[in-house]
């Protein structure tokens, strides 16, 4: 190689290390928090759980907030100085485990039974709140299925969704009880798709570190088809499902899957 390709190829390696670093807002053993774009980043942590920081012109919009990460409130305030609202897309520890550290939360009033052991002061939400950042709105849209009170968010304006695990990461869960009708998620999928068309064409994901982008309308039909077939009893590649995770499943859980997607299910859902 000449002196001038290892030239360039240096400069181009310490060009993307550079980008990435100054994309990096905080890291500690627990988080890393990355710029997503203007104003949104994007919280991982360890045991690869995500939480979405949205910052308007006069308050900032904290999207769910994992677990195993201490002192969360006062990491969150490194990335914003903006008043702080937190909400949850839904009730399952992974996306509620650090709402100790804050005083109030929103969340749908389905999921409530998840939290009833926390302290501060929970706000109900439904189809159509919108929190008022003051340049950004973020719109609440109500999507049964995965939990009884999930709920995904819309920033119209920005074409973004933040989605909790409403359609999964490349693999959704729809056998922890309490259970939805297979209908309630096809429903959702069907909504979504209709965003997506309506000027909404990307879904941050509730466990963004296993995609590390956003997924859309390619994802969305492909989930869309392979919940149809379940239900019709045409899907083709079904398999008995395994965890280790103590929530893996009540009834004999199943997994179908399509292509690089699956739904982890309960068969009792397909009736």
């Amino acid at each position: 190689m000449s002196n001038y390709r290892k030239g360039l190829t240096f400069l181009l390696a310490f060009t993307v290390a550079t980008v990435a670093l100054s994309a990096q807002a905080f890291q500690n053993a627990q988080i890393t928090i990355t710029k997503l774009k203007e104003h949104v980043w994007v919280g991982e942590t360890s045991d690869n759980c995500t939480m979405y920081i949205i910052e308007g012109s006069k308050k900032a919009l904290l999207i769910d907030t994992g677990t195993k990460c201490d002192s969360l409130d006062k990491i969150v305030r490194k990335i914003t100085s903006k008043p702080l609202e937190v909400v949850l897309t839904h009730g399952h520890h992974d996306h509620a485990g650090n709402i100790p550290y804050f005083d109030a939360v929103f969340m749908h009033k389905a999921d409530f039974f998840m939290v009833k052991g926390y302290k501060g002061k929970v706000n109900f939400v439904d189809e159509g709140y919108v929190f008022d950042l003051g340049d950004r709105k973020i719109e609440v849209c109500y999507t049964p299925a995965h939990t009884p009170g999930t709920i995904i968010l819309l920033d119209r304006a920005n074409g973004d969704c933040y989605s909790g695990d409403a359609f999964g990461s490349n693999q959704v869960w729809l056998q922890l009880q309490p259970l939805s009708p297979i209908t309630d998620y096809i429903k959702a999928c069907k909504r979504m798709l209709t965003f997506i068309d309506n000027g909404i064409p990307r879904i941050y994901c509730g466990h963004y570190v296993y995609l590390k982008k956003p997924i859309g309308k390619e994802y969305m039909t492909k989930m869309l088809t392979l919940a149809e077939e379940l239900k019709n009893g045409t899907a083709k590649d079904i398999k008995p499902f395994r965890s280790e995770l103590p929530l893996a499943g009540y009834h004999g859980p199943l997994i179908g899957s399509k292509e690089d997607i699956a739904i982890v299910y309960d068969p009792s859902i397909l009736k």
